[in-house]
């Protein structure tokens, strides 16, 4: 069986990361998935970017069991695997420790929707699920964190399909798409969201979020049934 393509969008999309500024050394890791076949690609564990290729990448079941591939699959693979179990419309899954992103994670805090940039991606503030207890950490930890984000979302009412991001309690940032391209693109958003949210409570602690008729018109103007935004296909 062939898992040319999906190996290679993995390898891309791992790529991406570095180029974008949202990983150094061995930090993250991008997967493809093939619902078909009911496997992902997913890069290699402590590879550094600039020695990774496509024949690399390592193909696993949504068990997080290697079926093809030599190298050792990345230590997060078993939390992609829960995602790509229980949420059947993504196709991509990113994990980065970009700086904003985790600094924010680390301090156990959602990102607060502040201006018009977070409001064109998202109506509500990014989330950061709290660290796991002590029991999961000892436990199986990495299928754990998966487990840790959908219960986040269950909680919060949230729906995967529209907040494609989340951040994981003094851990780092999880996204993900129906493309890998819209989880690597989620990944950018996320970090220049962190990134704008933390200089400006850096210059106003006390600045206020964004109002809603804010959050509704630039959400709307993108998403909604009688958006605006970009060209006619």
């Amino acid at each position: 069986m062939s898992y040319k393509s999906i190996k290679r969008a993995a390898y891309e999309a791992n790529m991406q990361l570095p180029e974008l500024g949202l990983v150094l050394f061995t930090f993250g890791n991008a997967s493809v998935v093939d619902r078909s076949k009911g496997v992902f690609a997913i890069k290699p564990s402590g590879v550094p970017y600039k020695d990774l290729r496509a024949k690399d990448m390592v193909i696993v079941d949504f068990e997080g069991k290697t079926v093809k591939g030599k190298m050792r699959p990345s230590s997060d693979t078993k939390t992609h695997a829960v995602l790509y179990k229980h949420w059947e419309d993504i196709g991509g899954i990113v994990h980065t420790h970009s700086t904003y992103g985790t600094a924010w994670a680390q301090a156990q805090k959602d990102i607060p929707i502040m201006g018009t940039t977070h409001a064109d991606h998202l109506t509500v503030d990014i989330p950061c699920a709290p660290p796991m207890s002590d029991e999961m950490i000892k436990g199986n930890y990495e299928r754990a964190t998966g487990f840790q984000i959908l219960k986040e979302f269950e909680k919060r009412g949230l729906s995967y399909q529209e907040v494609e991001m989340i951040l994981l309690g003094n851990h780092a940032p999880f996204t993900w798409g129906k493309t890998v391209n819209k989880a690597v693109y989620n990944s950018a958003v996320l970090e220049e969201c962190a990134k704008m949210a933390y200089l400006s409570l850096g210059i106003r602690p006390l600045a206020p979020r964004l109002k809603e008729t804010l959050i509704q018109k630039h959400y709307e103007r993108k998403h909604g049934p009688d958006s605006y935004y970009g060209q006619v296909e």
